[in-house]
């Protein structure tokens, strides 16, 4: 069963060594591409990536949204289950190989949903991600819990199902509520979260940058029930 990895990245230059030396563990050890999306850095992200010759580059010249850069990247995947994760570190790429372990030994992986769910974040974090899950909960009138936790996993048929993805952050709510819809069964499994390394989130770093998301993830989730709901 053959895996690929894919991990965004913007502008991660400080954190690629330790990602890209993780990452190698994975391709030596289990059979698996893995797949940097260099999604518009201007910090020679690219330049860095392109050195390591057991990684698959993707580069894209200007980042148009963390949901284009995994798409762009699930594109170029040539594995049979697919999967993705953070390039901060503070989901480690190797949390991986405890999802992958539902598809093998599962007689149909074809209809397997599997993501990871955090522990150890900040109290704030956490109540603020509880009352985002609680919401869609109630709108799309489906469980969804800890939407944004990675990694996420899953059979390359499910892709092949997906009709215009959001291409920012709203791609993880995108694929969970389709998972839900299309009656997959839905694995989670717990991952330690982990401080950032190097850099700061780009979406979480004041209050207006919640609010930011909050406002464009209410907007996507209303747009969601009133098309798939």
């Amino acid at each position: 069963m053959n895996i690929s990895l894919v991990i965004p990245c913007f502008n991660e230059a400080k954190n690629l060594p330790l990602l890209i030396s993780r990452c190698e563990e994975l391709i030596n050890n289990y059979p698996m591409e893995v797949i940097l999306v260099d999604n518009g850095s201007t910090d020679g992200s690219s330049n860095i990536i392109a050195k390591y010759s057991l990684l698959k580059l993707v580069r894209i010249e200007e980042n148009k949204g963390y949901g284009n850069g995994i798409l762009q990247g699930l594109k170029n995947a040539n594995g049979e289950i697919l999967a993705w994760t953070h390039a901060d570190l503070q989901t480690d790429p190797n949390d991986l190989i405890a999802g992958l372990d539902y598809f093998l030994n599962s007689d149909n992986p074809q209809r397997i949903f599997v993501k990871g769910q955090r522990h150890g974040r900040p109290l704030l974090d956490s109540l603020f991600t509880l009352g985002m899950s609680i919401f869609e909960t109630i709108l799309l009138q489906k469980p969804m819990w800890d939407i944004n936790a990675q990694p996420t996993i899953f059979h390359k048929s499910f892709f092949q199902l997906w009709e215009k993805p959001p291409i920012d952050f709203s791609i993880d709510l995108y694929a969970y509520f389709m998972a839900k819809k299309s009656k997959l069964v839905i694995k989670r499994f717990p991952v330690k979260f982990s401080k950032r390394l190097h850099g700061q989130s780009n979406w979480n770093v004041s209050l207006m940058g919640k609010y930011k998301f909050i406002k464009r993830t209410l907007s996507y989730s209303f747009m969601l029930k009133r098309k798939l709901g």
